[in-house]
C-alpha cells in the first residue's frame, strides 16, 4: 500500500479500537456514532481487512484490529509529544505526578527549592497512588512505585520501597514495648495489611498477627498525624519523616525494615529525553535524595534485577 489511509479514518480507528465503543469514540472525537462507523468502513474497505466484530449490543477489535492498534495508538502518542515539545521552553510548566505519601511528605517539603533554583519554571505536582498515563494525562513526569520496566517510559532507580513501625515516644512507654512481639497486643493502624505479616516475620516473630479491627488509611501523612497523636503504631517509610525521628516527634522502636517489593522510580517518555525542564528536575531530585540515603542501608539502593 503505496499511501497511507486517511488521517480522519485512522484517528476514529484508534479511539473506538481504544474504547471498544463507537459511541463513546465519537463523543470523545466529537463525532456522531455513524461517523465513526463509516470511518472505520472507509479504512478497513482501503485494507481489505475486518477491524472490528460487530456484534449485538456492541463491537470488539478483531485480530487484524488488536494487532493494529498498538502501532496506531504509540504513533499518535507520539505524534502529541512532538507537538507538545515545540512549546516546552515557552509553556514553562513542570507537571509533576507523585504517589500521596512521598509527594506529600518528601517531594512537597523540597519542592521549594527546585522553584528557587528555575525560577522561571512553574511546578504542578498532583497527588495521586494512580498510575499516569502519559498518552492521555498531561505530565511531564511521575513517581511510580513498582517493577521499574513500563514500555515507552525511561525509568530512573531511586530507592526501594521500604517500611518500619514508627509510634510517638508517649505510646512506645505506655505500652513498655520493648521486643518486637509486644506490637501484637497493641493498637496497630491498618491492622489486617500483609505488609504487618511481612514485618514479623521479618522482626524474628513466629505468630501470625490475628486478624481484629482496625484503622486503615490512604497515606502515611494521615498515619503520621494519628500516631504523633499518641494512637497506635504504624508501618511507615523512614525516609520520609526524617526531620520528625530527628526531633523525637516520631520513634522506630526496631530497626528491623520490611521491604514489599517493588522500588520508587522517577519516570517520563522516552521520547522527552533531554528536554529541559525534564532534565533539571532529574538532576535536582538525584541531588536531594544524595541527601537523604545515608538513612538507607545498602541493599535498598541497589535497582531490582
Amino acid at each position: 500500500m503505496e499511501n497511507l489511509p486517511p488521517l480522519s479514518a485512522i484517528r476514529a480507528f484508534e479511539a473506538a479500537g481504544r474504547l471498544e465503543h463507537f459511541s463513546r469514540a465519537g463523543e470523545e472525537l466529537g463525532m456522531t456514532q455513524a461517523a465513526v462507523s463509516y470511518q472505520i468502513r472507509q479504512l478497513e474497505q482501503r485494507i481489505g481487512q475486518q477491524l472490528f466484530i460487530r456484534e449485538k449490543g456492541g463491537v470488539r477489535l478483531s485480530d487484524a484490529g488488536r494487532r493494529l492498534l498498538p502501532a496506531v495508538s504509540g504513533a499518535f502518542a507520539e505524534l502529541r509529544q512532538a507537538f507538545a515539545g515545540l512549546n516546552e521552553e515557552t509553556a514553562g510548566v513542570l507537571a509533576i505526578s507523585a504517589p500521596v505519601s512521598f509527594g506529600a511528605t518528601w517531594l512537597s517539603s523540597r519542592i521549594g527549592s527546585f522553584q528557587l533554583r528555575f525560577p522561571d519554571l512553574a511546578v504542578r505536582l498532583s497527588l495521586s497512588n494512580g498510575l499516569v498515563d502519559f498518552t492521555r494525562d498531561n505530565f511531564d513526569l511521575a513517581i511510580r512505585i513498582g517493577p521499574g520496566k513500563w514500555d515507552g517510559l525511561r525509568s530512573e532507580f531511586m530507592f526501594r520501597a521500604h517500611v518500619t513501625p514508627m509510634c510517638s515516644s508517649e505510646f512506645l512507654d505506655r505500652h513498655n514495648i520493648r521486643q518486637p512481639k509486644d506490637l501484637l497486643q497493641v493498637e496497630r493502624l491498618g491492622p489486617n495489611d500483609p505488609w504487618w505479616a511481612g514485618w514479623f516475620a521479618a522482626a524474628g516473630v513466629g505468630e501470625a498477627p490475628a486478624p481484629r479491627r482496625g484503622i486503615m488509611f490512604d497515606s502515611q501523612s494521615q498515619e503520621a498525624n494519628a500516631v504523633q497523636a499518641g494512637f497506635g503504631v504504624a508501618l511507615m517509610t523512614p525516609l520520609l519523616w526524617r526531620a520528625e525521628l530527628e526531633s523525637g516527634r516520631l520513634v522506630r522502636p526496631f530497626d528491623t525494615l520490611y521491604q514489599p517489593g517493588g522500588a520508587n522510580w522517577l519516570v517520563h517518555p522516552a521520547g522527552r529525553v533531554g528536554v529541559r525542564k525534564v532534565e533539571r528536575f532529574r538532576e535536582w531530585i538525584r541531588e536531594e535524595l544524595a541527601r537523604d540515603l545515608d538513612l538507607l542501608p545498602e541493599p535498598l539502593l541497589t535497582p531490582p534485577d
